[in-house]
């Protein structure tokens, strides 16, 4: 067995899934793993160098050999939270090649339905983070959020607000993989690498901002009716997960 050795981020398992396929050895002498993983007697392991090169072709090759729906689905795949998403989308697209558009039907095989799983639960994920998400504004007059998703929601995240608040400086910062998205009013946006201190020694809140946070929560517990609480409710449609990174909950 030849195991191909990549990074976490989608541009470096697109380049393992292109060094794998190209190495000719067949599709069942090889897997996708990620650095840092424990290693096994009697495989031998390759590093596999990222290239805007080589996962230019593999995204390429999806989109005009298969269809656009799954390279959507690889490219979400590739955000999932699954440790051996690598190798699950690399075992994907070896179907899909075959079978074309048509293999999102498939889900009696084991690899189709796999992908369809890591989909829903971070499309189900990315549903709530974008209605959960708030933003605090800076002295700087930036407005900032911090996430922690369980899949890797920021890219995604930066589109939908980047179409919603365009001439807004934002932020996005997700602790978890210390990496946030950062807008510029009327320009784009990008994804910068940095530690949670980083930024804390950068941004600090406006007092009136700190201010209308106060007015908020003491709002939000004012409005409750005691006798109506309904916790196991509450928990159900606002998973507590979610709640340390809301103004409301965050007393």
């Amino acid at each position: 067995m030849t195991v191909f050795v990549c990074g976490r981020e989608p541009e470096d398992i697109f380049c393992g899934i292109y060094d794998a396929w190209m190495s000719r050895l067949g599709h069942d002498h090889v897997r996708l793993e990620f650095e840092g993983c424990d290693r096994e007697l009697f495989c031998e392991y390759r590093q596999v160098e990222t290239t805007a090169e080589k996962a230019g072709k593999v995204t390429d090759s999806i989109r005009k050999k298969i269809s656009q729906e799954v390279y959507e689905a690889s490219y979400k795949a590739a955000l999932s939270r699954e440790k051996d998403r690598a190798d699950k989308l690399y075992r994907f697209l070896v179907y899909a090649f075959w079978a074309g558009n048509r293999v999102m039907d498939m889900l009696q095989i084991p690899a189709v339905n796999e992908v369809f799983s890591m989909n829903r639960h971070l499309n189900r994920e990315l549903d709530h983070m974008l209605g959960f998400t708030r933003f605090s504004q800076t002295k700087e007059g930036v407005l900032f959020s911090e996430i922690a998703p369980e899949n890797d929601l920021v890219v995604l995240m930066a589109s939908h607000f980047a179409d919603r608040m365009p001439m807004e400086n934002w932020m996005i910062y997700d602790c978890k993989r210390n990496k946030a998205a950062v807008h510029r009013a009327g320009g784009g946006w990008g994804i910068v690498r940095a530690e949670k201190s980083q930024w804390q020694t950068r941004l600090h809140k406006e007092k009136e901002e700190e201010m209308f946070e106060r007015l908020w929560k003491t709002f939000h517990q004012t409005i409750a009716i005691k006798e109506r609480e309904n916790e196991a409710c509450q928990k159900n449609h606002l998973p507590l997960r979610y709640r340390s990174y809301m103004t409301e909950w965050n007393r």
